[in-house]
């Protein structure tokens, strides 16, 4: 859920008794920020989109524990009550496994009691405006280390948009609504005790700058199987296994896909 990671079939036998989700045929990566997005071609509900994942995790959680019941008590009242109090406790411990998650992507290493809106107002932001989940949150990164008064990496500040770091500001089609959370973002680290320089490591370590990205995995799928040729594999394998480390050379595996690709894009069990 933190990197956007959508499994495409998550139901009741694709995931482990440790809780890991396992057979990942129609697969994907997040593109644009959207919990409705779903890519499985079998999947025409939406049942298995992005945002519907941690429900859905629940859900199996239930089945399994139908299946248990006879063996949690012999009362089969009692083994319902048990188990249903298991069940309803997933739900709090998946928000705060996901808030703990998105305060370190956030930069974060206190608790306040605002971090949760904080954190929902971006996301809000970023599907508003459909900005990409994994650029959106590395060049959020890279505002961290620049704090308030530098200059991006990639120039001057956008004209009209000040406090807005150019390369996270190109990203976004409404940089004054941007600025306007980057301020009360800014107003956050305030109370953070990490310098500026190693909370933007500590934020680059959590936020991929490379997935897999769909277009990639498709251009490699077409080359091996339609030619042998296993170049363009290697060449993603080489971006993927670091997701972290951002490297001269693989720009191409940071850009999204264009977006008639991503409108259109499907995934099957096959694959």
């Amino acid at each position: 859920m933190h990197v956007g990671f959508i499994h495409g079939v998550m139901n009741t036998d694709n995931m482990a008794l440790s809780g890991e989700t396992i057979d990942y045929g129609p697969c994907a990566f997040m593109e644009a920020f959207d919990p409705a997005v779903a890519f499985s071609s079998i999947d025409t509900g939406g049942r298995y989109a992005y945002g519907n994942q941690p429900a859905i995790a629940q859900w199996n959680l239930a089945r399994l524990a139908q299946a248990l019941l006879p063996l949690i008590d012999a009362s089969a009242e009692r083994a319902v009550e048990l188990a249903r109090a298991e069940i309803v406790a997933f739900a709090d411990q998946y928000a705060a496994a996901w808030l703990a998650g998105v305060r370190a992507k956030l930069g974060l290493t206190t608790h306040e009691e605002g971090d949760r809106a904080l954190a929902e107002a971006w996301l809000a932001l970023l599907q508003a405006q459909t900005v990409d989940f994994t650029l959106a949150w590395r060049r959020l990164a890279d505002a961290a280390e620049q704090g308030d008064a530098e200059p991006s990496r990639a120039g001057a500040r956008q004209p009209g948009s000040p406090g807005v770091p150019a390369a996270l500001g190109a990203l976004f089609t409404d940089r004054s609504t941007l600025a306007d959370w980057l301020a009360r973002w800014r107003h956050r680290l305030e109370a953070e005790p990490v310098p500026a320089a190693v909370r933007a490591e500590a934020m680059r370590r959590v936020n991929p700058i490379y997935i897999p990205r769909n277009h990639k995995v498709e251009e490699a799928l077409t080359a091996a199987s339609d030619a042998g040729d296993l170049a363009p594999f290697d060449r993603l394998l080489e971006a993927v296994m670091h997701p972290f480390d951002e490297r001269p050379g693989l720009e191409a595996y940071a850009a999204p896909a264009p977006a008639a690709v991503t409108a259109r894009y499907q995934t099957f069990c096959g694959t």
